[in-house]
């Protein structure tokens, strides 16, 4: 991550681009950080529609399709206490 004050970003616009294709570069404002340069792919990547938990994990691959039955598990799990 590259951090640039505003007056390093006007005087070298060129550098800040190049610099945000290898990931965000702050902009600082009087010490602050105030914006965020970053490359288009990275924007676009940001903006798409969170993945829920399955579709992350799941595997689109066609031998990856495939049936299975967990075994049943019998009980009891745990045991109750005797109180007195």
């Amino acid at each position: 991550m590259t951090i640039m004050s505003s007056r390093e970003f006007n005087q070298d616009t060129a550098h800040a681009k190049r610099a945000a294709k290898n990931g965000p570069v702050i902009i600082t404002d009087r010490g602050k950080p105030s914006h965020v340069l970053m490359s288009m792919e990275e924007y676009e990547r940001l903006g798409k529609k969170p993945r829920s938990l399955a579709d992350a994990i799941a595997d689109d691959r066609p031998e990856a399709d495939f049936d299975w039955e967990p075994p049943r598990l019998e009980g009891p799990f745990f045991k109750i206490p005797e109180l007195d």
